[in-house]
């Protein structure tokens, strides 16, 4: 499927909302670093082509592949009260080799 086939596929207003934030961490820089591979909190009904699509739109590079996983979240205690942390879909959107792409996540 070509480029320009595969953006028409989806609305550019979906798009913008796929991607909910960067998640920036320790496992997420050390992925980054072995891998290229930038790492995503998506919602949790985008499909993988959609987030490609999303991160090919709104940073201008080339993905080689997306891999999707679903945390589960965890219930915590407060006092008496029980809660419980949303369900989490993360994204790590592996670039092509000479890609690049900075979140702005490390200091000088």
């Amino acid at each position: 499927m070509s480029h320009a086939a595969q953006h028409l596929k989806f609305e550019e207003g979906r798009l913008m909302q796929v991607l909910v934030a960067p998640i920036v961490s320790e496992k997420a820089t050390m992925i980054a670093e072995k891998s290229n591979a930038v790492t995503f909190k998506v919602l949790q009904d985008a499909t993988k082509h959609e987030i490609k699509a999303a991160v090919e739109l709104m940073f201008k590079v080339e993905v080689k592949g997306v891999s999707v996983v679903n945390t589960k979240g965890k219930t915590k205690r407060f006092g008496k009260s029980v809660g419980r942390r949303d369900n989490v879909r993360k994204a790590y959107v592996t670039l092509k080799p000479g890609q690049e792409l900075n979140l702005g996540g490390e200091a000088a």
